[in-house]
This record gives structure tokens, C-alpha cells and sequence, in this order.
């Protein structure tokens, strides 16, 4: 029998047992201590705030506070240089210009040599300053109307932990090429961002408003001993990552179990609310990278609450815990992965119960050990939201024609609530960059999101698709092999999280479609009032597992591939192949000759195998791009046509191209390419691709 005043968790000592169903129970301590918190804290709920710069440093590592549902006029936005091509038609419902590329400059307008970034009406706070390259110019950051800015500086010298208080390695750093700043910044009235020339490229600008009547400080670099002491403590906490499991108030309290969960069947453990989950730790035992990467796609996380019809928390148990696929060790502070276990600390406040699931779905017995910690309550009951996450692979896709061709649906879900983070996971089997795209989040129906990025590794905290790993608090990328096969990134929206109303959609761009293929897969992490359903359902195995794989690579029969001819001689430059396949097109074997650092009269000789003497009908396939140049082609000497223009804005392949018909011996024959000059338009580079040659 349940008391009224107890708690009842289990993940320990199974006592009820059905078929497919396993059950146990943890026993607590009663939480008739939340009462007193319950009346104070319904009292003073729509009280207008008063912040002060250590209150708002505090909420760098508060992942409890995530769970207060948002008040009307609490938003999160986001300058940033976008380019400003992309636009909503407001007379013809039409998104014009919705993949414009150019993210490197925009700016809102000129004030005289100056560049305006940014304008904010407060109170506010700025919580993250991004950047792929910070130069020497300076940016100026003006706050409530004075006429002297509170932030002087090379734009590098935000983010060179050089100065203060813009140095503690935790929230400022360069991650991958991606130069971040998470630093507070609160302004009562307004703010005021302006650039002189030469700054350098790309920015982002993210800031919380909040509800009128709240009152912030004014910011100032000049911080008190407090303001830096809580700076000091909050960069200790988030430099160590997370802790495994979080709970370490007084009266927390954490229990353990090992389970064995067979095929089909699911480890349930329940517990009575009122209150909150704080930690969450598993860990498990494989055979070898495979076992391990189809055990944690097989296994899933399931968790109700309340009672609801439909689980709140639904995700494969690797990907939940932040990264795919397998185990990829990092530390990051609501997520990570160490040698120990896999550890969560996102806050998850309940009402009445919460049923936790582990669920095989896969053929193998599966043995997991669990930990949970939980505690009381801190705030009223009616001010939380309920923790979700759920994992899927193209749910949601926009409606809208010209959205639908770009953008990819990380979050889609109504109601009143926070968004939290994604982990995507991106299968590119093929190579190349992935991800050109910016994240673009609407918030409350928005036509034109007010969240748009610059890029998607813009989004995750790095830049010019570097595949190099890192981890941090709040932002990882934990797989990428020079970006082909895996790749898996993540990013918490902690401070910077992004509260609703009525709705919400966070979508990134993706430039490339299922059929290249480039596969998109994501769990994403939010908050949502109790009672309110999202529209995520689970996801059958057959597909989260198996989807990737061996490509079958495309080549052209009988083709003398170019990359594989023998170079005879060459006047200057660097012949040598190139991997083509993250280009869209059609390059046989997903490669081609590229011939580079060549210069207008310059000459490379290839031989030409012909194993028996005949009339041959000779093709090619080449390669044009914007800095490609005009080639004359050889074979033995004779001109094969006339010049070829190998510009184009984009790479692409010519298709293929008819040379004639030529009688051949049996022996090597030489094909010759002469650089003759480039297109006024090309850049002026001179390149040359050669695919393959054809012999009918």
C-alpha cells in the first residue's frame, strides 16, 4: 500500500513479475517537508524579479531552473550574421531566397563606417558570443543608452582569455575552429552591438529577455569579489563536465541495481511523486564496437510520467545519453559518456509517479547497471514542466514546399515549455562537408524564426567543418572521421534555452538529400507543461538499426578511370586524385584526376592503354567548378576539338563528352591537357579534373 507521504522508487529487488515485464521498488523518505516550500513559493510566483549579476552566473549551471515553465515575455533570440537574402513575403505567404548561403556578413545596417550587429530592448542578458573568425576590428557592445560602451575590443580579444572577465577556459574557448564566449552580460534597458571594418567573419549574438518589471544589472568588466568568486565557481563546476549521477543535496538519495533483460522483454521501475529525478547512470558490457553499437540502438529508454497515456522520454539508450552510435567518451554537463557509465543530469520533476522502462528490443540478453538518484521537490508543483526526449529520423518535415527542400525538423511540438538541446547524428557515408546549414527555430507561430544561424557547426560551437573532437559543457562533437561515415555532435541550451508559450519548431538546414545518402537522426531534450502531449511516437527497430552501411560505389563500366592512369610527364603543377563523393553528381568511383598549381600553357601528358588494335569511339567525363580553367585536349598530338570551359559556379560533372572516333594500335597512347587560359568569371586557379576516358 502507497502512503501519502512516501516515495517509492525501484529499481532494486524485483517483486512483481509479468510476462515481458519485470518490476521493483526503492523506498524513500517522506517529503512532508515540501509543503512550507509549496506556500511560499505559490505566494511570491508572479512577483516581478530582481537579479543580480552572481544570481544570473548561478543559472550557468542550474539545470533545476530548466524546469520553470516560461513566463509570458521570456523569450531567447539571436543575432547573428545570416545572410539576409533569406526572408518571409508577408504579402504572398512565400519564403524567398530560404537557402541563401552567404552567412559570413550580414549585418542589420551601416551607421556611417560603423556596422550595427545587434539591437535589444531589456531587460536582457547576453549569454553566448560566437564566431568562426575574430579579427582585429573593434566590436563595441553599448548598454541602457550610454554613450561610452562597457565593451571595448578586437573582436578576438572576446575570446582570447586575455581579458578580463572574459577568461576562464570554460566559457571562453576555441573548440575545432569555433571561437565561443559564455560569459553573462545583462542590460536593463537596451543594448547596442556595432563593429568597426575588418572584425572578420561570421557572428552570433544569443540573449535571454525577460518579462517587463524584471531588473538586471547593468553590465560592467569590472566585476565585485563576489561576481568573480561565483564566475571562479561556476567555471570549476562546468570545467569538470558533469557529474555522474548529479544529486548531492543533503537529501538526495541514490539507488543501484543490475538487471538482465532478455529479448522482448523490459525492466519497469516506478516511483511516487511528488519529486524530481536529478541523476540517471547506466552502464552495460559487449562484445566487441558492433555488439555495442547494435545494443544501444536495440535497448531503449522509456519514461512516464504521471501516469499519461503516452511516455514523455522515449529514446535508444545511447543516443539518449548523447551521443551515436555506441559508446564515444566524453564529459558535457546535463550528458557524457566516461569510462565508468553513461551519466544524465537533467532535471525531471514529477507530480503523482514515474515509470522508467528499459526495454530490449533486440535478440540478445542484455545486462545493465542502473542508478538513480532523486529528492524532494524545490519549487511548486504547478510551476514545473515535465523532462522530454524523444529520438527520431525525418519526422515533422515542414509543410511548406520551399522549407521542406532545406529544412530538417529537429523539434516540433505545442504547448508551453523550454527547448533544451539536440544530439544529431549523421550518417555520410559518402564524405565531404555535411552540414552547410543554419539551425532556424520558430517560436509561438512565427512565420520567420527568430533563431537563424549561419551554419550548422556554426550552431554546435565550431566552424569550417573541422572534424577535429572535442568536448566541453556545453557543446561536443564526439564522432567524425574527416567528417565521412559517422558523425555526431551535440549542444545544451543551459542558460540560452529558448521558452514557448503555444509552439515551437527548431529545424537545421540540410543541404544534401536521403538518397546521397545523407541521413539525419536526433533526440532532442525539452520541457513542456504537465499534461501537455507531444506528437512524437516510438520508432520500430528495423529503423534505428541497419540503415547505414557499405556503399555500393558507382563506376562506369569499362572505364579507364582517370585517377588510376599513369602520368607520363608534366610541366608543373600536382596531379594527384580526389575523393569526389561528397559533391553531388556522378564521378565513376567516386573519384577523378585533379591536376592543381598549373598555370596557362602548361602541359600534363597521361597514358592511354589500348590492348588491341581497332577504331575506338572515345569518351570522357570531366570536371568544371569556379575555379577551373579552359583545357585543349591531345591525344598522340592531334587536337581533340577546341578549347573546353571547365567553369562553373558549383562542382559538377560534365556528363559525358564525345571525342570522335580514332583508329588505335595495340600499346600506349598519350593524352595530353594544355591549360590555354580561364573564364572571366572563374576564379583563377586554372584547375582540371579528369574522371575517366572511354574506349567503345
Amino acid at each position: 500500500m502507497r502512503h501519502a507521504a512516501q516515495v517509492l522508487v525501484g529499481w532494486a529487488v524485483p517483486t512483481i513479475h509479468h510476462p515481458n515485464i519485470s518490476k521493483g521498488y526503492w523506498w524513500a523518505q517522506p517529503t512532508l517537508l515540501l509543503l512550507p516550500l509549496l506556500i511560499a513559493g505559490a505566494a511570491t510566483a508572479a512577483e516581478p524579479q530582481k537579479l543580480t549579476y552572481v544570481d544570473l552566473v548561478e543559472r550557468l549551471t542550474d539545470l533545476q531552473r530548466l524546469a520553470l515553465l516560461p513566463a509570458p515575455g521570456e523569450k531567447c533570440t539571436q543575432w547573428s550574421s545570416y545572410d539576409r537574402k533569406s526572408r518571409y513575403d508577408e504579402a504572398t505567404g512565400q519564403y524567398v531566397g530560404w537557402d541563401a548561403n552567404g552567412d559570413g556578413s550580414g549585418i542589420i545596417r551601416k551607421e556611417g563606417d560603423q556596422l550595427v550587429f545587434a539591437e535589444m530592448e531589456g531587460p536582457g542578458c547576453i549569454w553566448r558570443i560566437w564566431s568562426a573568425r575574430p579579427e582585429q576590428g573593434h566590436v563595441r557592445i553599448y548598454l541602457d543608452g550610454a554613450k561610452e560602451p562597457v565593451v571595448d575590443l578586437p573582436f578576438k580579444g572576446y575570446f582570447d582569455g586575455q581579458n578580463e572577465p572574459f577568461t576562464r577556459s570554460a566559457l571562453v574557448h576555441t573548440v575545432a575552429m569555433g571561437w565561443n564566449n559564455y560569459t553573462p552580460i545583462p542590460y536593463q534597458k537596451s543594448c547596442k552591438i556595432v563593429a568597426d571594418p575588418k572584425w572578420g567573419a561570421y557572428f552570433q549574438f544569443v540573449y535571454t529577455t525577460y518579462p517587463k518589471g524584471t531588473q538586471v544589472p547593468t553590465f560592467k568588466r569590472q566585476l565585485s569579489a563576489e561576481e568573480n568568486a561565483a564566475l571562479d565557481e561556476a567555471n570549476k563546476i562546468l570545467g569538470k563536465g558533469g557529474l555522474a549521477p548529479a544529486g548531492q543535496s543533503a537529501d538526495a538519495t541514490t539507488e543501484q541495481a543490475t538487471v538482465t533483460i532478455e529479448p522482448g522483454d523490459r525492466f519497469v521501475t516506478t516511483l511516487d511523486g511528488p519529486c524530481a529525478v536529478t541523476g540517471l547512470s547506466v552502464s552495460g558490457k559487449f562484445e566487441n564496437r558492433e555488439d555495442e553499437i547494435q545494443a544501444l540502438r536495440d535497448i531503449v529508454l522509456q519514461v512516464t510520467w504521471d501516469d499519461e497515456a503516452k511516455p514523455a522520454v522515449w529514446a535508444p539508450l545511447g543516443d539518449f545519453f548523447g551521443t551515436a552510435p555506441g559508446v564515444n567518451l566524453y564529459r558535457s554537463f546535463p550528458l557524457g559518456m566516461t569510462e565508468e557509465g553513461y551519466y544524465c543530469n537533467w532535471y525531471m520533476p514529477f507530480a503523482t509517479s514515474a515509470k522508467f522502462e528499459f526495454i530490449n528490443e533486440g535478440t540478445k540478453p542484455r545486462t545493465l547497471d542502473l542508478k538513480g538518484t532523486y529528492e524532494p521537490l524545490r519549487q511548486p508543483l504547478e510551476q514545473l514542466g515535465r523532462f522530454h526526449a524523444r529520438w527520431h529520423r525525418d519526422a515533422f518535415l515542414p509543410e511548406d514546399p520551399v522549407r521542406r527542400k532545406i529544412d530538417w525538423t529537429m523539434l516540433k511540438t505545442t504547448g508551453r515549455g523550454r527547448f533544451c538541446g539536440v544530439m544529431l547524428h549523421v550518417w555520410n557515408p559518402r564524405g565531404g562537408w555535411w552540414g552547410e546549414g543554419d539551425e532556424k527555430f520558430f517560436v509561438d507561430g512565427e512565420k520567420f524564426p527568430s533563431t537563424i544561424g549561419t551554419g550548422s557547426e556554426d550552431y554546435f560551437g565550431y566552424a569550417w567543418c573541422n572534424p577535429t573532437l572535442f568536448a566541453n559543457c556545453y557543446h561536443d562533437q564526439t564522432i567524425s572521421n574527416n567528417n565521412k561515415g559517422h558523425v555526431s555532435v551535440n549542444r545544451w541550451h543551459i542558460v540560452d534555452n529558448i521558452p514557448f508559450q503555444t509552439s515551437f519548431e527548431a529545424a537545421i538546414e540540410k543541404y544534401y538529400p536521403n538518397t546521397k545518402p545523407t541521413l539525419y537522426a536526433a533526440t532532442v531534450y525539452w520541457y513542456q507543461a504537465g499534461g501537455q502531449k507531444d506528437p512524437y511516437e516510438p520508432v520500430p527497430a528495423s529503423e534505428r538499426t541497419g540503415y547505414w552501411g557499405p556503399i555500393e560505389v558507382f563506376k562506369v563500366k569499362g572505364a579507364l578511370e582517370g585517377e588510376e592512369l599513369k602520368i607520363l610527364r608534366k610541366t608543373a603543377g600536382n596531379p594527384a586524385p580526389q575523393d569526389m563523393s561528397g559533391y553531388e553528381g556522378n564521378w565513376s568511383n567516386e573519384s577523378h584526376l585533379w591536376w592543381t598549381d598549373a598555370k596557362p600553357g602548361d602541359t600534363l601528358d597521361l597514358a592511354v592503354p589500348v590492348e588491341k588494335v581497332g577504331t575506338y569511339q572515345l569518351k570522357m567525363q570531366l570536371t568544371k567548378a569556379i575555379d577551373y580553367g579552359i583545357v585543349q585536349l591531345y591525344l598522340d598530338g592531334k587536337k581533340l576539338g577546341g578549347p573546353i570551359d571547365l567553369f562553373n559556379r558549383g562542382v559538377v560533372a560534365t556528363g559525358v563528352l564525345d571525342m570522335g572516333a580514332h583508329e588505335l594500335s595495340q600499346g600506349q597512347h598519350v593524352l595530353r591537357v594544355e591549360i590555354m587560359g580561364a573564364n572571366e568569371k572563374a576564379v583563377k586557379s586554372y584547375m582540371f579534373g579528369l574522371d575517366y576516358l572511354k574506349l567503345e
